[in-house]
């Protein structure tokens, strides 16, 4: 067989195999370092998300332990409503950590700078709103959801409390943003530690110390929020000198670079009040099938969101992978990040399983004493062992997009499987009663999944997300 030429030399059959076997090499390495580059990120995220979650396990543990079921019900809709407040606006930590990245990729020190400055001054702006419209907000939620009327005077008392800490929340959602971005994940760990980790300890101060009940877990919570931005804003400090640059009144100011920022967190915005709308359903619908109903349905949410947060820490670190891959222009990085952050989002979603299976009754016989409750959630815990092969799909692509600030077709497939697949469903499983509301969730997050994952595949057929990603900052 004759030799093929390459450039004039003929090349030999052994140079071949030679050439194949050194970019075999190459391959090998450049996907180890991805691997380590996705646990260097995903690790501590999703040790600091779980803190989230378990922190919310506290809070129902310490008032389920308590003498009344409305104590439960009271912390499960304000932590529903406060679900709604802040987690509506937690597009400015999604904003932030695509912007970031990008602009951290390109090698903008000063671009940098800019979304962390103009970040906060959002989030400042936002809080005041919240302050200022608390009871028409207040009001709103309660009438949505629905409780009996005394869980809604147990609501009230929290609420009136925990909104207070609106400017720290948001600051902190703000600095959690642009550290993901610049890839680093040790200070969110840090930051969400502190918060969690004081929240616990004051709540069973508050609550069993002082004897104050539902009052006690939202001032709980105020207090960790404020000294967990303390820590952020010092964490913050000492990463900008790794970042040579200096804070220019354009970067801040200047309305082109803002209204990049504010459109991106728009789109994310109307993508986060549909999720939460139908957490919000979900947990509408709970309260109408009663107290133990609501309880239990609360409990099961408190296992989702742990795998949500564990979930999640491997969608931060696409985030931030893709994004920088994005404003470095480099696509092979680009799918390599996203390809290597779903297979170790399946491997972790069967863990989750495993563990609901085995563990779940015993998870459950820890967050409550009430027997009539506790037999209602392990009544319905099956759906918990299903919902980790359907939940990472969704959380996977969202990390995608986000990272690519591709966030208006995030939006539009988030309204379709409300919409489309969600609602639809519920009506028709109603008479399945408990079980109708769970398949029709899991009906929703099997529809959000499916469809960014088609789109993710046509848009990298047809453009490409690198290419079609706008470039630094402006």
């Amino acid at each position: 067989m004759s030799p093929i030429a390459w450039g004039g030399r003929p090349i030999t059959g052994r140079r071949t195999d030679a050439g194949c076997r050194a970019r075999a090499v190459t391959v090998s390495l450049r996907v180890r370092r991805m691997n380590a580059a996705v646990w260097r990120l995903a690790g501590p995220m999703i040790l600091s998300n779980l803190s989230i979650p378990l922190l919310g396990m506290v809070d129902s543990a310490v008032v389920g332990h308590l003498a009344r079921p409305q104590y439960l019900g009271a912390v499960a809709v304000g932590t529903t409503l406060f679900d709604a407040l802040y987690l509506s606006l937690n597009f400015l930590r999604m904003g932030t950590t695509g912007v970031t990245a990008q602009v951290h990729g390109a090698g903008d020190n000063n671009a940098v700078r800019g979304v962390l400055g103009q970040s906060l001054m959002l989030a400042a702006v936002l809080a005041l709103l919240l302050l200022v419209l608390q009871w028409p907000l207040r009001m709103a939620g309660l009438a949505l959801i629905h409780p009996s009327a005394e869980v809604a005077g147990y609501t009230r008392i929290y609420f009136d409390v925990r909104i207070w800490s609106a400017p720290a929340v948001l600051a902190d959602f703000a600095l959690l943003g642009w550290f993901l971005g610049l890839q680093n994940a040790r200070a969110p760990l840090v930051l969400l530690l502190v918060v969690n980790g004081t929240n616990a300890v004051m709540d069973g101060v508050f609550v069993f110390g002082l004897g104050m009940n539902v009052a006690g877990v939202a001032l709980a919570s105020v207090l960790a929020q404020y000294l967990g931005l303390g820590v952020a804003l010092w964490l913050a400090t000492r990463e900008l000198r790794r970042y040579p640059g200096v804070w220019r009144r354009a970067e801040l100011l200047g309305a082109g670079r803002f209204k990049r920022l504010v459109g991106v967190n728009a789109n994310i915005f109307v993508r986060t009040v549909s999720l939460l709308f139908a957490f919000g359903f979900f947990t509408a619908q709970s309260a109408r099938q009663g107290d133990v109903i609501l309880a239990a349905n609360a409990l099961l949410l408190n296992l989702q969101q742990v795998l949500s947060y564990g979930l999640d820490g491997l969608a931060h670190a696409v985030e931030a992978l893709a994004g920088r891959a994005i404003g470095a222009g480099d696509r092979p990085g680009f799918r390599l990040a996203v390809r290597t952050v779903i297979g170790w989002s399946l491997a972790i979603a069967a863990v989750f399983a495993l563990i609901y299976a085995a563990l779940g009754p015993a998870l459950i016989r820890l967050l409550t004493d009430l027997a009539h409750v506790r037999v209602a959630a392990v009544r319905y815990l099956p759906w918990m062992v299903l919902s980790p092969f359907i939940s990472v799909w969704p959380f996977v692509f969202d990390g995608v997009y986000i990272g690519a600030t591709r966030v208006r077709e995030m939006r539009n497939m988030m309204l379709l499987a409300v919409l489309g697949a969600y609602l639809p469903a519920w009506f028709m499983l109603q008479p399945w009663g408990n079980d109708g509301l769970w398949a029709a969730f899991m009906v929703f997050l099997a529809a959000r999944g499916a469809g960014l994952g088609w789109l993710y595949r046509r848009i990298e057929a047809r453009e490409g997300f690198v290419a079609a990603a706008s470039h630094g900052w402006g």
